[in-house]
């Protein structure tokens, strides 16, 4: 398994072969960020379709996140904290923001060791995708950590959070509990495509 933090530099791609085309400009005539929350802007991009006419797309900025999928043994790394956004207690993959300058492993790195105090021997990029395009302009990236030893935990003021783990052979149906989200799914079943689960 290789490290494809570059893979942003390099052409977008459909996962067989060089990025396709649109077949049209979709030229944007007017950009608008309506307001700024310090966690995200949102705003509207007015474009032109491919009939002629024109329509505003709305859309949410946030930075680029990461999310661990950290193995000890044959058990995977959760975190179990209360979300209020959604008022419900979630167990989760820990994650967390790309900090200014990180790579998506150096933020997995980091987030791992502040929020359950496991430092990694080794992390690996699993996959980077975009979220929610049809209406957020978010990066996400997957990432493997291995080789934990444990640390002192640093968590932000913030974060409310408990640290447990459960067997690997049991990490897809864990993550499939109700409230299931996306990142925990996706980072559970990236790991098992690559045969680290």
């Amino acid at each position: 398994m290789s490290d494809r933090d570059d893979a942003a530099e390099s052409p977008a791609t459909d996962g067989d072969g060089p990025a396709r085309d649109p077949g049209h400009e979709w030229r944007v005539t007017e950009r608008e960020a309506e307001y700024e929350t310090g966690w995200y802007t949102g705003g509207y991009d007015r474009v032109e379709q491919p009939d002629g006419s024109e329509k505003d797309y709305y859309w949410a900025e946030l930075p680029d996140a990461v999310v661990v999928v950290a193995r000890t043994g044959d058990e995977l790394v959760l975190v179990d904290q209360y979300r209020p956004v959604i008022r419900e207690q979630c167990l989760e993959l820990p994650a967390g923001i790309v900090e200014d300058g990180e790579s998506f492993t150096t933020a997995g790195a980091r987030e791992l060791r502040e929020e359950t105090g496991f430092d990694p021997a080794g992390v690996s990029l699993l996959e980077e995708f975009w979220c929610s395009t049809g209406v957020l302009r978010h990066r996400r990236g997957i990432v493997f950590a291995e080789g934990l030893e444990p640390v002192e935990r640093k968590l932000d003021g913030n974060e409310f959070l408990s640290v447990t783990t459960v067997p690997v052979d049991d990490a897809l149906a864990v993550a499939r509990r109700q409230p299931a989200n996306d990142a925990t799914i996706e980072g559970v079943l990236l790991a098992q495509a690559e045969g680290l689960l």
